[in-house]
Parts: structure tokens; C-alpha cells; sequence
């Protein structure tokens, strides 16, 4: 009982969306580094969110980000964020973080965190 305790949430495999301001995150930054930066804080926001500092971001996503150039960034993005098992041999760490794009018909307005699926393993 005391381990299950002790190991937390931080290790469960779960996947959950989130709404990421790019925004106010990059207020303030060059034109022409804008793209570059909000890939690195949706890995800031991914290791802060689930607790990994192994982050992955899918390609889908890098090119919806860069869809319009370097300088015009969406201001909010819906991402999809998989908390993972490592199943490298080699791994330093047994879980992992994959950030998708959650797509999102109707817009962005009124949606907040939203937990996909919480499996065991």
C-alpha cells in the first residue's frame, strides 16, 4: 500500500488534450524566431503538464505550426498529449510524452482540459 502510494500519479500512462496560449507565451519575441520558440515552449508545456522530460513532438503538429510562415504562429493551438511506456531497451526513462494535434471542428472557445483515456498497464 505504502509503495502504490509513493509512485504517484506521475506514472500512470494517460492522455489528455489541452488548449496551449502560443500567444502569451511568445509575446514579445523576434519574427523571425517565433516558429522555432513555440515548438520549444509546447515541450515546456508538455514536461510541465506531464511530468517527462522526454518530449516528442509529431510532425503533424510542427507543420500546422508552421503553416504560416515563421512569423505568424497561431495564437492558440489544441494538442493532444500521451503520457507513454518506453519500450527501448536503452531508455533513461521508462515513460515518455507524445504531443499530437487534437482536432477541434467548431473552434477553440469554452474548451478546457480533457482527460482521453486512463489505462493501466
Amino acid at each position: 500500500m505504502v509503495d502504490k502510494a509513493s509512485k504517484g500519479r506521475k506514472e500512470e500512462v494517460v492522455t489528455r488534450e489541452y488548449t496551449i496560449n502560443l500567444h502569451r507565451r511568445l509575446h514579445g519575441c523576434t519574427f523571425k524566431k517565433k516558429a522555432p520558440n513555440a515548438i520549444k515552449e509546447i515541450r515546456k508545456f508538455a514536461q510541465k503538464a506531464m511530468g517527462t522530460t522526454d518530449v516528442r513532438v509529431d510532425a503533424k503538429l510542427n507543420k500546422q505550426i508552421w503553416s504560416r510562415g515563421i512569423r505568424s504562429v497561431p495564437r492558440r493551438v489544441r494538442v493532444r498529449i500521451a503520457r507513454k511506456r518506453n519500450d527501448e531497451e536503452d531508455a533513461k526513462e521508462e515513460l515518455y510524452s507524445l504531443v499530437t494535434v487534437a482536432d477541434t471542428p467548431e473552434g477553440l472557445k469554452g474548451l478546457g482540459t480533457k482527460i482521453i483515456d486512463d489505462e493501466e498497464e
